[in-house]
């Protein structure tokens, strides 16, 4: 067994669709120029849906509503045997209100661009995952979870009886 700890990374992503096409961002990635959702990695002390509301906003300069979560994807990268990378992907839908002017994108986005179904599936290369078609497909074949599926529980120190205090029942 090796020492090394293995730790999931934790993403989230927005699916987002007006007028039958869906906002992608395009972005510089070690294999060149790639089409994604606006997406990213979950922050220390944060929520699910911070942190999607924050990548969008950060990614494409729209402000997102999550209205449901189309689901959760596991993606695990790496030989047999090996610890590789895993990556556990949350996907919200919603809505975006007017994209902000002025407001500078992460540096690796290029642009933002609205496609449709078709569009996307006929540009697969292109695509940062095949995760980008299969939540476009799940959000199209209706997939959704209402937001309060995901729950966060802040957990703070541990804490126990006072000093004196019974736990549990007398018989």
């Amino acid at each position: 067994m090796n020492d090394e700890t293995w730790t999931p990374h934790v993403t989230v992503a927005a699916v987002i669709e007006r007028d039958g096409r869906f906002l992608l961002v395009e972005e510089h990635t070690s294999a060149g120029l790639r089409l994604n959702q606006p997406a990213g990695h979950l922050e220390a002390g944060e929520t699910l849906y911070d942190a999607v509301v924050r990548e969008t906003l950060e990614e494409s300069a729209y402000a997102f509503s999550p209205e449901a979560l189309v689901g959760m994807y596991m993606t695990h990268f790496g030989k047999p045997g090996e610890s590789g990378t895993t990556y556990l992907r949350f996907t919200y839908c919603g809505s975006v209100a007017a994209q902000a002017e002025n407001r500078a994108l992460d540096p690796d986005i290029v642009r933002t661009l609205w496609m449709s179904a078709d569009e996307l599936r006929a540009a697969s290369e292109r695509h940062r995952t095949p995760l980008v078609m299969q939540c476009v497909d799940d959000y199209l074949a209706g997939k959704r979870v209402p937001l309060d599926f995901v729950q966060t529980h802040a957990v703070g120190p541990a804490v126990g009886p006072k000093a004196g205090q019974q736990t549990g029942s007398k018989r």
